[in-house]
């Protein structure tokens, strides 16, 4: 695949767009990732469904910046697996420990959100269980197929873990048929040991390859957290590797400091950069680019989908949908 020649060298930028010596803290958060506190009525009305149910969100649990926003737009990140994971990411807010068992019924729960929300896509994520024989792959498909029951024309799609390279796992996940098989790459190569010490970047690149290969007719989607300590020129291999895996969809956000035991901001890139990735992508052959600041691997996942024309045709013998909403489910 041809490759666009692009400046591979980036100064940092500081906020009022001069250069930021080498080794600087970066400025304080900049105003364009200020957001407004969450409480309007329907984000207390799917906060209360959530606890109902007994469903955990990677809005509340990764403390998401636009949790105000999307759950007033009754589109809800759902996290199934429980809010406990195996591994220790440093730049990841969810708790680590020993996770609860496995919940056989979670996906009817689950199914039963989607249903009360009419939602017209689903995204789906999970917490790392190392702990599973394949990893939670069971439960991702018992999401899947529970929804096709009950909404047959609602879209699905999947973030998955790594199922540390089963392609076992990965198989009983794509057997379920996910509009959009997720994984997130998340950062550059150099920093996995340090970002996600757990994970492993060619294992990431091959799952996606892999899915690709097993459902060579769906969409395979991922994402770069910015701001972690990479180089501007490690972000566009991380994108070149991307594509190589025959990726189609890319999200682009800023990395935001969990608390202060969790890794620094190394440093915040502007909206223009964002853009200017975004052209890049495009230009790289990516279906769809995401990229801004606050984006996150689900926020405004419908609109994602859309553009990248998952969306089918109804199905025939069912009604065609005229209205409804998004659920986002992810990290």
């Amino acid at each position: 695949m041809a490759v666009p020649l692009v400046q591979l060298t980036r100064v940092a930028s500081s906020q009022s767009g001069g250069p930021v010596p080498a080794g600087a803290a970066p400025a304080r958060k900049p105003s364009w990732l200020k957001v407004k506190a969450p409480g309007g009525p329907n984000y207390v009305q799917v906060k209360a469904m959530m606890r109902e149910l007994g469903l955990h969100t990677v809005c509340e649990e990764a403390r998401c910046p636009n949790v105000g926003e999307c759950w007033e737009h009754k589109a809800a990140t759902f996290m199934i697996l429980g809010d406990v994971c195996t591994r220790n990411c440093t730049y990841c807010a969810v708790s680590h420990g020993t996770p609860t068992a496995f919940d056989p019924l979670e996906p009817v729960r689950l199914a039963e959100a989607v249903s009360r929300m009419e939602l017209q896509h689903v995204v789906i994520t999970s917490v790392d269980r190392d702990d599973l024989p394949n990893g939670g792959a069971e439960a991702f498909a018992g999401c899947i197929s529970e929804i096709r029951r009950r909404l047959p024309d609602t879209t699905v799609e999947v973030l998955i873990p790594d199922f540390k390279g089963s392609e076992a796992a990965l198989q009983v996940v794509m057997d379920a048929r996910p509009d959009i098989l997720n994984h997130n790459l998340e950062t550059a190569e150099r920093l996995y040991r340090l970002a996600r010490p757990g994970g492993r970047y060619d294992r990431a690149l091959r799952l996606l390859a892999n899915a690709r290969r097993m459902a060579p007719g769906g969409l395979t989607k991922s994402g770069i957290i910015l701001g972690m300590g990479e180089e501007w020129d490690e972000v566009l291999v991380c994108m070149r590797d991307l594509r190589r895996s025959d990726v189609n969809i890319l999200t682009l956000g800023q990395y935001l400091r969990p608390s202060g035991n969790h890794m620094p901001v190394a440093r915040y890139y502007t909206p223009a950069e964002f853009a200017e990735l975004r052209e890049v992508g495009l230009a790289l052959g990516f279906t769809h680019v995401q990229a801004s600041p606050l984006t996150r691997s689900s926020y405004h996942a419908w609109e994602q989908a859309r553009a990248a024309g998952s969306r089918p045709e109804p199905r025939e013998g069912s009604p065609a949908k005229s209205g409804g909403h998004e659920l986002e489910v992810s990290p």
